[in-house]
């Protein structure tokens, strides 16, 4: 089985650099590279990676996405002198040509398909590539927006010729519409292309029709072009996370990718003068971790935009992080996604309905008085006089930013503990199968248990075979609670009283918020009416004891049909950081079901 994460980088990459004055492309510089890269080193992140080397694509790589045309162009600017590369700039939309530039895009698209045969050859599980320049505005014939060839298309197309995929999705999470992208994959089903992207009513760059949610392919790829366009600035990690659960995730699950490519820019980030979104690094960690279920987890992601440095490198760091399967952080901030972003995603569902069995069967409209279009009508022309303050004004707001992002990433960054999962077993002989990063931890002592319990549960330390299973769960969960273990899988067979004494010592322990998931039916339903439980119960008969708590939340399977071996409880439990948990608990009675129940979705 595949481990470890790649890691992508030549220093070669940052000789391409804009030789003339051009307040466009003056924001794409090598420091975007370098300095990336430093953070990985300076959280220790380098070290723990694959390193793999660069190598440069091939012209008949290349040529898979572009023409022999564009091929020429590009490979003759390596002898031009400065006034003929400037020239030869003007000929495309925001984008410079230095004489290394034909060379680093060269390493740029080599840098993706080395990445693309680790994970599929089974080297590594996931991995990142760190380069430059970017590539999702490029088209068939034309440079454009920084962009010289299409990395990730080429990787894609790559992908599927060599190794006989069927099914990629590419999933595109820069602040700008990857057009070119679009444009090269838009008739071609086997390619599902997500991105979302500021937009405002195509008034910002590249301001076109077909970057609109109404743009859902072409021909035999109708459906599987998603997106998602932003029509106001200042989305944030709520935003994000509601178009993946509504949007991306339910289609891409059943899409069913064979391989994930992520065109991972991170001027959706905050701070960024591009995007001018609100989103923190952490979010970044938590759709690395979504996108990581998909594909048996062989992702792969390439650098894109990016241009505030401060919050690209933490940005970076989060995504190796999580790629290389450390807890992702708490996320942090308005949890509630806001009303525009509401508004773009419900008319990305009603578009694609025709498309997904997931979407098919809602009651989705479109929506056609949008709340952002009045904003359109109050715009007034920039007044010239008031560019240089605006320029300072955004220095002094990226360097605010920057002191803002240095205290946050102190907060919500905590050192890992040493064992990733605790697990407690029956007997000595199914040790073996458990994998080697799993550490059996003993259970707890029975006068411990009992002295534990009798605190709020005195009534059950009467019963052996209770205090035995409690002691199991209690090993787990008092490893977590205490930072010693990432998470845990503990087997009781008393569910409910397990469900009851984890989730009063966790708030006992002071936790403030807990979340446990209980699958199959309850004896006692726990008390969540103070706010710091919040219990998602998913049974086959309707309990008799009810609860108006918004923080007890019922799904009733009722056509469910078990037949009985034994009452199993598994436990799975992560530590997040200061006073959160989660814990997951599958009351069944079939042992096989429950073992796949509290696999990692």
């Amino acid at each position: 089985m595949a481990s470890g994460t790649a890691l992508i980088y030549d220093e070669e990459m940052t000789s391409h650099k804009l030789l003339w004055n051009d307040p466009i492309c003056d924001i794409e510089v090598p420091e975007r590279l370098s300095f990336s890269y430093e953070q990985l080193k300076c959280y220790h992140l380098v070290e723990r990676c694959v390193c793999v080397p660069a190598r440069e694509g091939s012209e008949e790589e290349i040529l898979l996405v572009h023409s022999s045309e564009h091929l020429e162009v590009a490979k003759s600017t390596q002898t031009m002198n400065e006034e003929e590369l400037k020239r030869v700039s003007g000929n495309y939309d925001a984008f410079f040509f230095h004489p290394s530039t034909y060379r680093c895009a060269r390493i740029a698209v080599g840098a993706g398909l080395q990445l693309v045969d680790s994970v599929m050859s089974g080297k590594v599980c996931n991995g990142m590539a760190l380069v430059r320049p970017p590539g999702h505005h490029s088209q068939r014939n034309a440079a454009n927006g920084f962009c010289l060839f299409n990395n990730v298309a080429i990787a894609a197309e790559y992908a599927k010729r060599k190794y006989g995929l069927q099914r990629i999705l590419i999933v595109d999470w820069d602040v700008h519409h990857g057009q070119g992208t679009q444009y090269i994959f838009e008739e071609d089903p086997s390619v599902l292309y997500f991105s979302w992207h500021r937009y405002e009513h195509q008034e910002f760059w590249p301001s076109l029709k077909e970057s609109d949610y109404d743009a859902v392919g072409l021909g035999r790829g109708k459906g599987s072009n998603i997106n998602l366009p932003w029509n106001k600035v200042g989305m944030g990690n709520s935003d994000y996370l509601a178009a993946f659960f509504h949007v991306l995730l339910p289609v891409a699950f059943e899409f069913d990718p064979e391989l994930v490519l992520v065109s991972s820019g991170y001027d959706s980030g905050i701070g960024d003068p591009e995007g001018q979104m609100n989103a923190t690094p952490d979010v970044f960690a938590h759709l690395t971790h979504f996108l990581m279920q998909l594909a048996n987890g062989k992702l792969c992601v390439i650098l894109e935009g990016g241009y505030h440095l401060k919050s690209l490198s933490e940005s970076v760091c989060m995504t190796v992080k999580t790629l290389l399967g450390d807890p992702v952080p708490q996320i942090t901030g308005e949890m509630a996604p806001c009303l525009s972003a509401i508004e773009s995603i419900q008319n990305v569902r009603a578009a694609h309905k025709p498309y997904w069995k997931c979407l098919m069967y809602e009651d989705t409209s479109f929506l056609q008085n949008l709340s952002t279009k009045s904003h359109l009508l109050e715009k007034v022309n920039t007044n010239p006089s008031t560019e240089h303050e605006s320029k300072i004004t955004n220095k002094d707001e990226m360097v605010k930013v920057e002191r803002f992002l240095e205290l946050h990433m102190k907060n919500i960054l905590f050192p890992v503990p040493p064992i990733k999962t605790a697990a407690t077993i029956e007997s000595e002989a199914s040790a073996h199968l458990l994998p080697l990063s799993v550490r059996v931890v003993k259970e707890m002592d029975m006068n411990e248990v009992k002295a534990l319990v009798s605190a709020f549960y005195a009534d059950l330390v009467k019963e052996d075979e209770t205090l035995l299973s409690l002691g199991s769960m209690l090993a787990v969960l008092d490893k977590i609670l205490t930072k010693q273990v990432c998470n845990g899988i503990a087997e009781s067979p008393t569910a409910s009283v397990s469900v009851a004494v984890a989730l009063r010592h966790s708030v006992r322990f002071g936790f403030q918020r807990v979340l446990c998931i209980f699958v199959g039916d309850m004896e006692i339903i726990p008390n969540t009416e103070d706010g710091r439980i919040l219990m998602i119960h998913i049974c086959e008969k309707q309990q008799s004891e009810k609860t108006n708590s918004k923080h007890y939340i019922s799904l009733n399977w009722k056509e469910v049909r078990f037949t009985f071996i034994r009452s199993l409880v598994y436990v799975r439990m992560h530590r997040f950081e200061e006073n959160f948990s989660s814990c997951y608990f599958s009351s069944s009675r079939r042992q096989s079901h429950s073992v796949k129940r509290v696999r990692r979705r």
